[in-house]
This record gives structure tokens, sequence and C-alpha cells, in this order.
């Protein structure tokens, strides 16, 4: 079995190219060529944390995996990330593992580039602006993806904690070669963005539906449960919905299920699910006017697939360490 690091990830995957696995993974899904039970989600009440396990099939891509992934919001302030994963690989052929490696780089990769395809077909084309509320770990690769899809030429950055803007500010802008300036309220954020990044933990609303222009593309990624959300009503309310999984977030997303408990939504409101636009079933943006909200809880099928394609590439350059059970 082969062993995968978070370094040796770094090396081997492109955001370009996870982008195109993760939409090949939601064509198949929508093709009937994917198994993805709902995930199992054991809540550690004592330590306010989840631990998610997330298995998946992919029958075109020969893709089958497991990730196992906590949250645990309070984990920055024990110097650790608050999303921590491992994904095991196996062989569909015969069902003897492949490869073992570190989720957590994959996690951040594999949420970007879902992010980066719901922008493809639902941002503005003239897009220049992004908006981001909540600076961590997820948010680097959110917006590598958006600019991989659109060509970005400012940011806004606002995090509850300004030092984490300030480095990310710092940070990302020489990686990604933009403007990326700090603001100092989430409302300026999203008044200002073509393309909006919404990526906490928060478990109340930190954007309001006010603050949206016509024309402003959303993606929410934020996730802590049922009774947690980082929408608002309103948001929801005014925005075309896409989401990754209908299943998914009418049983996890409390940006979703809020909302309906109120009577501001109900069922119907969901436009679509992102493969359904990928497949060219259903229409993705259709003027420059509307809102569009992508609200993601993740998907297995994305881990699988960026997996696998991380474990080809692998044996590919001769990276990793192949061990023996």
């Amino acid at each position: 079995m082969l062993l995968l690091s978070r370094s040796d990830l770094e090396k081997l995957l492109s955001m370009r190219e996870v982008i195109e696995s993760v939409e090949r993974a939601f064509l198949e899904l929508y093709n009937g060529k994917a198994k993805v039970p709902l995930r199992t989600i054991i809540e550690v009440e004592k330590q306010n944390g989840f631990i998610l396990y997330m298995p998946s099939y992919l029958e075109d891509s020969e893709a089958l995996a497991v990730k196992v992934v906590s949250l645990y919001p309070e984990n920055p302030k024990k110097g650790l990330p608050s999303v921590l994963a491992s994904i095991l690989l196996n062989d569909p052929k015969t069902g003897a593992p492949l490869a073992l490696m570190e989720g957590t780089y994959i996690t951040a990769m594999r949420t970007g580039a879902a992010t980066g395809v719901a922008t493809k077909y639902l941002a503005r084309k003239d897009s220049k602006i992004a908006g981001i509320i909540g600076a961590g770990v997820q948010a680097r690769t959110q917006l590598w993806a958006v600019c991989e899809v659109r060509d970005i030429e400012k940011v806004l950055v606002y995090d509850i904690n300004p030092e984490n803007a300030r480095k990310f500010a710092e940070e990302i802008s020489k990686k990604l070669g933009i403007e990326i300036k700090t603001v100092e309220s989430a409302r300026e954020a999203v008044e200002k963005s073509d393309i909006l990044i919404v990526a906490t933990t928060a478990r109340e609303p930190v954007v309001k539906g006010e603050w949206i222009r016509e024309g402003t593309h959303i993606n929410s990624i934020g996730w802590v449960g049922r009774y947690a959300r980082e929408l608002d009503s309103e948001t929801v309310r005014k925005s075309k919905l896409v989401v990754d999984s209908k299943e998914g977030v009418l049983n996890e997303s409390g940006d979703i299920i809020i909302p309906m408990k109120e009577g501001v939504i109900d069922e119907s409101h969901i436009y679509a699910e992102l493969g359904e636009i990928v497949a060219g079933v259903k229409e993705g943006r259709e003027n420059d006017k509307e809102i569009t909200l992508f609200k993601s809880v993740g998907l297995a099928i994305e881990d699988a697939i960026t997996a696998k394609l991380a474990y080809e590439k692998a044996l590919e350059h001769g990276v990793g360490t192949k061990v023996e059970l």
C-alpha cells in the first residue's frame, strides 16, 4: 500500500486537474454511475466536534474510497486545523487497499474544486471582484479555484480575527498574483463583490440578504450541523439555489433547513443539483441580474476521484512511501 503525505499531495495536485476531475464526478453522479451513501456523522458534544465517515464509489472512474474527517471548530485555539482527515483508496476490482493519504489537503482541494465547477456555470462571465468571509484553510483553495475559472482582479477578505485576514492577504496575493485587500466588515465584502465565498464555522448568519446586489454569485461551504448557518433566510430566499446534493442539504445543512422551518422557502426552492447543470439538463446562470447560490455540504465522490487522481500521479512520478500491512 502507498502512503501519501500532505507534502506529497502538494507536489502532485494542481487545482485545474482537480476541478476537471470533480466536474466529471458530478456528471457520473447524475448519470447514475456513482454510489454515495449519506455520510455517517458522530457528534462529539463534549468537545464541540463532529466525526464524519464518507464512503463512495465511481464506476466509470474506478474510484473507491472512504474518508474519515473531523470538524472541531475550537481546534485553532490548540494550534490545530479545524478540519482533519484521512482517505483510504481501495482497488474496486479486488477490494485491496491501494493507498492511505492525508485527507485534509484533499478536502480543501476538492471543496475548492467543487466551488470552481459551480462558479464556472453560475457566476457572471465578467466577474472581477471576489469577496471572502472566513480566511481559514478552506478559503485559500476556494479562491484558487475561483481564479481558475474567472479572471479575478481584486479580492476583499474579512475574518472575525483581523490577523487571519491580514496573513491571508499577504500569503495568497503572492501565490495568485492578485490584489487582496482586508476589509473591516462582512457587509463590505458582500456589497462590493461579484463572487462571494463564505467559508466559516459560524453558527449564526454572517451574511444578510439585504447586502447582496443583483448579479452576485455566492459559494457557501461552511457547515457545523443542522442547527447552525452562515447565511440568513433572506439570502437563501432571493437566490437561485443550486446544491451539491439535495438529500445532503435537506438532512444536514442549517442554511437550508432553518429557512424551511421558518416557512421562508420550501423544498421546491432548490433549483438544481450541480450534476444536473454539468449534464446540461438545467441551465446555470440565465441572466446577469439573478443572484445565484451554491450551497455545498461536501460529497464523498469528490474525495474519491481526487484521491484516485493523486494515486495515479504518485505512481507516475514515483512519489510516496510503500508499506506492507
